[in-house]
């Protein structure tokens, strides 16, 4: 018996939300496939798409670290292997461990009959990004796993929130053809925030999530705004500024940096004007000298999905 599990991309922070707040696209994403073996243990015996850069040895390997975690709070000893197959670039800002991790630990859980339901496995796709990262954020994990909007409430005690957005809601992604490890672009965040400058970003985070509620498009837009951690990451990402300007001149409700960059999205109401954004942002890119990827699609209400 074996299980195939595609988890998608994410889109984390969403501007304002920071550690706090994501959502999942259709593409791209990673797969995954686990089967019993007579081995004891987890094995993974093949990685693909990852340029030769990831460890077979699954305690340095985020999907592995993941699946042991739910193994080892089964008292499962039996064995596994599994398979990753990349099929995002790593270091893009679109939660590319988060994928590897969350479509892990959905399949090894089908594959010993599904005993944790989605949200209770959130806590071991966290542990991938733990390794990853250090940090065990969930803003990439839990929309990768659950689908659609997230929000990260609490995380001592973990407590997530599923949010409605509007029908009508698409996104534009550009992936420039640069890599940030997500360490560096946390590395170069303050540590301290002025009062006068939290006050902004929490009034539009709370913009955020009524234009959400609301299906207030304007409202959406006008709270897409990060005035604390957009300016210094920015900096990282080669032709942000005129990739940010196109997305805008050509309709979009607002757009800012995925996750830690480089990889920037717009949100945007209807395909049309998706697909119109996407194409300025990335005519922007080609003008500054660099080449990148476009990803356009409504946002993921699935999640990882098991495929048959």
């Amino acid at each position: 018996m074996s299980v195939t599990v595609f988890a998608p991309a994410t889109v984390a922070n969403v501007a304002c939300g920071f550690d706090s707040l994501g959502f999942a696209i259709d593409a791209p994403g990673d797969r995954v496939t686990v089967r019993k073996s007579t081995t004891p243990g987890l094995r993974i015996t093949t990685i693909t798409g990852d340029n030769g850069k990831l460890p077979l040895d699954p305690r340095k390997n985020t999907a592995g670290v993941s699946a042991l975690a739910l193994l080892e709070k089964l008292g499962e000893t039996s064995g596994v292997e599994m398979e990753i197959h990349k099929q995002m670039p790593l270091g893009s800002g679109l939660g590319s461990s988060s994928a590897s991790s969350a479509a892990s630990v959905l399949a090894v859980n089908k594959l010993l009959g599904s005993p944790f339901t989605r949200e209770e496995l959130l806590i071991f796709a966290m542990e991938g990004e733990k390794a990853a990262c250090g940090v065990a954020h969930a803003d990439n994990a839990a929309p990768s796993l659950l689908g659609g909007f997230i929000l990260i409430r609490s995380y001592n005690p973990l407590d997530i929130v599923r949010l409605p957005h509007p029908d009508e809601l698409w996104c534009s992604v550009i992936h420039p053809h640069v890599e940030i490890l997500t360490e560096d672009a946390r590395n170069v965040l303050r540590r301290r925030v002025r009062l006068e400058d939290a006050v902004v970003q929490w009034s539009n985070l709370g913009g955020l999530i009524a234009g959400l509620f609301q299906s207030d498009y304007e409202l959406i837009g006008r709270s897409l705004n990060d005035i604390i951690f957009e300016p210094v990451r920015s900096l990282l990402i080669p032709g942000f500024e005129i990739m940010k300007s196109e997305a805008m001149k050509a309709g979009a409700l607002g757009c800012s940096i995925s996750g830690s960059g480089p990889s920037v999205f717009a949100l945007c109401r209807g395909e049309t004007s998706a697909r119109r954004v996407a194409q300025s942002m990335l005519e922007g890119l080609q003008n500054a000298g660099l080449q990148g990827d476009i990803f356009v699609s409504q946002i993921n209400s699935r999640g990882a999905r098991v495929e048959e």
